[in-house]
């Protein structure tokens, strides 16, 4: 449940649940690139072996990676539902990568398109621009780029990917800033949200997509999302709302408005009928 939305479709190359449960995940760190297989080693036990360069310090990170630096403090949710999912699952984790680029650019892909077509397009750039994954990795296992090649990729590259020239842009933009996102790591939550929002192409919707990965932002709710405001309304009110007024609905739960929505995600409590044929839909309207 705390690793699950690091996992960019049932494709992800950076992402892979094996049949014995483990969890395969590639990443690129300072120290270099590491593949890694975590497994629930007992109840409250989980083990990691890593191979790369990047290995031992993505040991360090682990623990912040499986929500150890969660801190719930106050979150004592007095609305039904919500509270009913908290006692469903109360292990439930919020952990953070530390890595803003790599939460940033799949956010970024995934604006205003069907999740299907932004993971389609992640593992196809992935796996054409990624390298390959160190250690006995699954086979199509890749390690995300680095900043210098996400920049370096010709716009028909992502037009083959289905990545139209608007978000293409966004994510040249945010490689070419790669530097100075990842000193974000460095300042709160809402801060590092604000500063993201500042560049060209990246929305409420993206940063806070990006934050929840990145800083573990128990607050960054997805504003935007096609979604998340429907769900919230059928699973708290029993019919559909706005954004403005699912913000209006999670406010006595800031700062741990995304906590409650991760909540009913995790304990099975959100609701979101269908009354049609189902058909590709955006996922946001970030600009």
């Amino acid at each position: 449940m705390t690793l699950s939305p690091l996992r960019r479709g049932g494709g992800d190359p950076c992402y892979v649940v094996t049949s014995d449960g483990a969890i395969w995940r590639t990443s690129l760190l300072p120290g270099g690139p590491v593949t890694a297989r975590i497994t629930r080693a007992g109840p409250s036990t989980v083990a990691c072996e890593a191979w790369g360069s990047g290995a031992r310090e993505f040991a360090d990170r682990l623990p912040a990676l499986l929500g150890a630096d969660d801190d719930s403090t106050g979150f004592a949710p007095e609305e039904p539902t919500i509270a009913e999912a908290y006692r469903r699952v109360p292990h439930l984790r919020l952990g953070r990568t530390g890595l803003v680029l790599e939460a940033l650019i799949p956010a970024v892909i995934e604006q205003r398109v069907s999740g299907k077509d932004a993971f389609r397009a992640w593992r196809l750039l992935v796996t054409r621009y990624g390298s390959p994954a160190p250690g006995p990795a699954p086979a199509r296992m890749r390690v995300p780029p680095p900043a210098e090649v996400w920049r370096r990729i010709p716009s028909w590259e992502f037009h083959r990917a289905n990545v139209d020239p608007g978000r293409a842009r966004t994510v040249v933009g945010c490689a070419q800033r790669a530097d100075s996102l990842e000193r974000l790591v460095n300042r709160s939550p809402e801060a590092a949200r604000a500063a993201m929002t500042s560049l060209p192409g990246v929305g409420v919707w993206t940063a806070a997509e990006t934050a929840q990965r990145a800083f573990g932002d128990a607050d960054a709710l997805s504003i935007g999302d096609y979604h998340l405001a429907k769900v919230v309304g059928w699973s708290l009110l029993g019919y559909p709302i706005d954004d403005a007024a699912m913000v209006e609905l999670l406010e006595p739960m800031r700062p741990h408005r995304h906590r409650a929505v991760r909540l009913l995600e995790a304990s099975g409590l959100a609701r979101l009928p269908r009354f049609g044929a189902r058909q590709a839909i955006p996922r946001l309207a970030d600009m």
